[in-house]
């Protein structure tokens, strides 16, 4: 049979090289950090949508990243720790199943550069332009970003899983912990050309457009407070900017990681470890940061907390 026209239904996933004594450590490590991101990011989007104080534009664009954040975390990390529990020769996948799993992972890569552009734009609106704040951000334009953010991840990763899924393939490995658009199309023993050169320059695209916009947007602000010398002004840009910042640089030094050490077959295990963190740190820390340093939802956990200890000391006295 032809190599070209060849077909494998189950592949098997190379993961992660750990030894029988710490394949255990492993799993609890990522059990532990797969349960904070989904019950902090989760508190979050219930929060958000339960709270009438928290109903307003800019905590209705954040609920997108804690969505995503789910979304990431679950794509990879419930099968990974099966993965870690198995021998290396177990750890087989089928084609469709890899093929979905490779296409949540790139809607989640997307969708964080897209979701963070417009929570930008938001920042802006409400610095730069406070008196038409309520007029532009309506309920309206919040669902148009909402939709263009997810609707351009989907669009684009679409169209580039399925020029992977076009091609046959000869080999059965996945050289990697998780399935992705480069492990499919490596697959392959066709001419990947246009797959891997589609894959790169959406890539740069993304992340310059991103970088730009916001760094733009950023200078903007600063401008506008340094003109004004308005205190309050200056206090709220830097309350409500430096927590957005936070969250993305936290998620362009995590994927700058992992892409850089891509380039460098020799650190193959710790480029593997960088793909990895990239899909627990942000969804780990931004709960952190966004929900303890914007003040309606610090309070209301805080509250919460209240509530709670003093419910359990009238019920254990």
């Amino acid at each position: 049979m032809d190599n070209f026209t060849f077909r494998y239904s189950i592949l098997f996933v190379e993961g992660l090289r750990v030894t029988h004594h710490s394949s255990y450590p492993a799993f609890i490590v990522l059990f532990l950090a797969y349960i904070f991101a989904i019950v902090s990011n989760i508190t979050l989007i219930f929060m958000i949508s339960t709270e009438k104080n928290l109903h307003d534009p800019m905590h209705f664009l954040f609920c997108n990243l804690p969505v995503n954040d789910v979304i990431g975390t679950t794509v990879i990390l419930p099968r990974l720790m099966q993965d870690i529990l198995r021998e290396a020769s177990e750890r087989s996948i089928t084609y469709m199943e890899c093929a979905i799993q490779a296409y949540f992972v790139h809607v989640f890569t997307a969708a964080s550069h897209y979701i963070l552009m417009i929570m930008a734009f938001d920042r802006y609106v409400a610095i730069c332009n406070p008196l038409r704040y309520s007029a532009i951000m309506t309920n309206k334009m919040v669902i148009k970003l909402s939709a263009l953010a997810w609707g351009l991840a989907v669009l684009v990763v679409t169209i580039m899983i399925g020029l992977t899924l076009r091609l046959s393939h000869c080999r059965s490995t996945i050289e990697n912990p998780f399935c992705d658009n480069a492990s499919l199309f490596k697959l392959s023993c066709e001419n990947v050309g246009i797959n891997n050169a589609f894959g790169v320059i959406y890539s740069i695209i993304v992340a310059c457009l991103s970088a730009v916009s916001i760094f733009l947007t950023y200078v903007k602000i600063a401008v506008l407070c340094i003109r004004s010398k308005n205190k309050a002004l200056n206090s709220k840009a830097i309350k409500t900017c430096s927590t957005h910042l936070a969250v993305y640089l936290i998620m362009f030094i995590s994927g700058a990681i992992f892409i850089f050490l891509h380039r460098f077959p020799e650190y193959a295990e710790s480029r593997k470890l960088g793909s990895i963190m990239f899909h627990i740190i942000p969804p780990g820390l931004n709960p952190l940061v966004y929900g303890l340093q914007t003040k309606e939802i610090r309070h209301k956990i805080v509250k919460n907390y209240c509530s709670k200890k003093t419910l359990l000391t009238i019920l254990f006295n």
